[in-house]
């Protein structure tokens, strides 16, 4: 890849403006970096602009006065050193479509980073982000982009607690490149060759962060009068304590390492680095994680009552108030164990249960009557 170094000012692009998007933009921004980010809605640019907080998505948290927002696509993208793409998997694609006629990237000057998670659903069915986006820019970034992920929250990052991130790239130089823009005082970045492990696991276990809320919310679960579910189904979430859920987070972790290795993964070790088991761990137990949260709210609030089946949802997704990105990965995950014919109880039957197949007290009773209970 080409890359104009005439500026000696790197011009760096984060295309989205959610708390992801917004803590990686701080970071950058307070090494004293110029960066412009893309917001699709605009009263989040001017809150951004006008306030230097970004309130809906990382509220209390001041942004740098050369951070800034606009909405206009083709002016974030223009003439960027670096793009740092942090849409929501679900709108990713026809995001980067947009930005295609911009004239650095059609002739390859821009180095792109990844940092979404999940599948994007193609006609060839659920493919990782990567290969995804290569076959639509162009040629130039054929093994070239990079993939950024691992165990973090935005709000975290962004107050400086000490995170682990791997910058993964076929292009090893290019993933440098990426560690070198973001590691800072908090932030350490490690480069990696295996893309696919590391896209396999930042995807997956969001999948699995969802079953571990809900089996959170059956351990303090009140078994009262009000339920009608069957008494020996009832009496096995009085046996959930902490040692169940580091069952199901070390069984999870080798439904992600199962899939991971189906899809073309190099390194086993990637399932027990920061991307695998860490990033894993720290969906599944911290307060911050959105899904650990939904499969929570799935018990303690009945969210899935209004929703016919998992498309329904995913339809209607913003009637939750937040986006647990589980949810689509849930659909495409069941695809692929399918195609591929692997055995992943767990993740097949929380898409049961979101496409609401089966109960999630059923789901769990059954998955520990595998086990011999």
């Amino acid at each position: 890849m080409q890359h104009n170094h005439l500026n000696m000012v790197p011009q760096i692009a984060v295309i989205g403006a959610g708390a992801w998007g917004t803590a990686v933009a701080k970071i950058i921004a307070d090494k004293g970096h110029d960066v412009v980010m893309w917001s699709f809605e605009q009263d989040n640019r001017d809150d951004i602009n006008l306030r230097h907080e970004n309130s809906r998505y990382l509220p209390g948290i001041k942004l740098p006065a050369n951070l800034r927002a606009t909405s206009d696509i083709t002016e974030a993208a223009a003439d960027k050193e670096y793009i740092i793409l942090a849409i929501p998997s679900l709108f990713l694609l026809q995001t980067v479509k947009q930005m295609l006629s911009v004239p650095s990237i059609q002739n390859g000057k821009t180095t792109i980073a990844v940092i979404t998670k999940g599948f994007l659903p193609t006609e060839k069915g659920p493919r990782l982000i990567v290969e995804t986006l290569e076959d639509y820019l162009p040629g130039f970034y054929q093994h070239s982009l990079v993939y950024i992920a691992g165990p973090s929250h935005a709000e975290e990052v962004s107050n400086g607690k000490i995170t682990g991130l791997i910058a993964a790239s076929e292009n090893a130089r290019n993933a440098l490149r990426f560690r070198d823009l973001l590691k800072s005082k908090g932030l350490f970045v490690v480069p990696s060759l295996d893309v696919r492990g590391v896209q396999v696991a930042a995807a997956a276990k969001n999948v699995i962060a969802i079953a571990f809320g809900m089996l959170d919310a059956f351990k303090t679960l009140n078994t009262g009068s009000e339920n009608t579910m069957d008494e020996s189904v009832m009496d096995i979430t009085k046996l959930f304590g902490d040692g169940t859920e580091s069952l199901l987070l070390a069984a999870g972790l080798n439904e992600i390492q199962t899939l991971g290795m189906a899809l073309g993964a190099t390194h086993p070790e990637t399932f027990t680095s920061i991307s695998g088991i860490g990033d894993l761990d720290v969906t599944c137990r911290s307060v911050f994680g959105r899904n650990r949260r939904f499969g929570k709210e799935i018990i303690e609030k009945k969210l899935l009552e209004p929703f016919s089946d998992i498309d329904d949802l995913l339809d209607r997704i913003n009637a939750i108030g937040y986006l647990p990105e589980g949810v689509a990965a849930a659909k495409y995950v069941k695809l692929l164990a399918e195609r591929h014919q692997l055995n992943m109880p767990i993740s097949v039957g929380l898409y049961q249960i979101l496409n609401r197949e089966t109960t999630p007290f059923e789901f769990l009773a059954k998955f520990f009557e595998r086990l011999g209970f």
